[in-house]
């Protein structure tokens, strides 16, 4: 029996009945689907908290964490690897939602959260402090500061004589971002020899430095809860401008709304964790194979299932060559390729058939 599989650019599936718009879901119940990815999410952090240079039992590793206390044990889990896994799962979340928006705003299913610049933004100055020596707090503040100042200079030079629209803002988004990496590579050029490795390492996605996500969550949580309040705005804007404001959507406040708090985002991440690719891709195309298209459902699954991504990708880049430990982003990429063209061919066949 062949399984039809929708295309993976589908953004949405809705329809009109007697004049007035309803949003029909041609989908598997969400809230199904939700709970589903909750128990995985869960799943994966007892993994991630259990498996390392220091094998723990599911006991154990309850017992650590219900009693902390002074017990090797407890250490393990709330000093290494509770706020290691609880930092992946908040930045795959964050990459996630990022991504579920961007591609909205761009209309287009490969645009992932960093390609209008806001990862070439932060690296700059995230390895301008590393090359001055600065410590990790001055790191994450300088990464954090390019990502907005890029974010800034986008917006600021998208804007043409007529406003600006989603075409100009790629081009200008793509044109930063280049000149980014020209400059990063002319750091790394003349960076000293010991700095490099660790400018590398951070470029790849690094979360061995973390600690417990507060500041990351809260911006998590914030922006979830704006795009959730926006979500039936956005189920119209999938359908084309002209419907949206038809339909009485602002369309240029909200794609503005969308860019600041889809930047908002990936910035937060990219400090936390470095450049990790393909959680903001990868997780909405999986989540709209499940059937998902309600926007509001398709942010909260993007969430958990993105952030379910990062502690498992994690978890293995702390243990595949343990004791040493690969970037997270290695992981990623090397997982994230085979899987986008798996998915990439389902979709186009899914198409032909169709």
């Amino acid at each position: 029996m062949t399984v039809y599989l929708p295309p993976i650019w589908a953004l949405s599936l809705l329809t009109r009945q007697a004049g007035e718009c309803n949003v029909v879901e041609n989908m598997a119940k969400p809230i199904p689907l939700i709970i589903f990815l909750a128990a995985l999410a869960v799943l994966a952090m007892v993994l991630a908290l259990s498996i390392g240079s220091a094998q723990l039992s599911f006991t154990q590793t309850l017992s650590a964490l219900v009693n902390p206390g002074e017990s090797l044990h407890g250490n393990i889990v709330w000093q290494l690897r509770l706020p290691r896994a609880s930092s992946a799962f908040v930045v795959g979340g964050l990459l996630a939602a990022s991504g579920v928006l961007m591609q909205v705003l761009l209309r287009n299913p490969l645009a992932d959260p960093y390609i209008l610049g806001v990862s070439g933004g932060a690296a700059v100055f995230a390895l301008l402090a590393i090359m001055l020596g600065a410590g990790a707090f001055f790191i994450s503040a300088g990464a954090f500061f390019g990502a907005v100042l890029s974010m800034l200079l986008v917006f600021a030079l998208a804007h043409g004589v007529g406003g600006w629209n989603t075409l100009r803002l790629l081009l200008t988004g793509v044109v930063i971002a280049a000149g980014w990496g020209a400059v990063i590579s002319f750091m790394l050029a003349i960076s000293l020899n010991t700095r490099v490795h660790g400018m590398l390492f951070w470029m790849m996605g690094d979360l061995s430095h973390a600690d417990i996500p507060l500041w990351g969550g809260a911006v998590l949580v914030f922006g979830l809860c704006v795009a959730l309040m926006v979500g039936r705005s956005l189920n119209l804007l999938a359908r084309g401008d002209k419907q949206a404001q038809s339909l009485g959507v602002n369309v240029g406040r909200l794609r503005i709304l969308l860019y600041f708090l889809s930047s908002l985002l990936s910035a937060t991440a990219v400090t936390v964790a470095g450049s990790i690719g393909f959680i903001g891709l990868l997780a909405p195309h999986l989540i709209r194979l499940c059937g998902v298209v309600d926007h509001r459902f398709l942010l909260l699954a993007s969430v958990l299932f993105g952030g379910t991504l990062l502690v498992l990708a994690d978890t293995l880049a702390r243990t595949l060559i343990a004791p040493e430990q690969l970037p997270v982003g290695v992981v990623t990429a090397l997982l994230g390729v085979p899987l986008y063209l798996f998915i990439l061919n389902r979709g186009m066949a899914g198409g032909a058939e169709r």
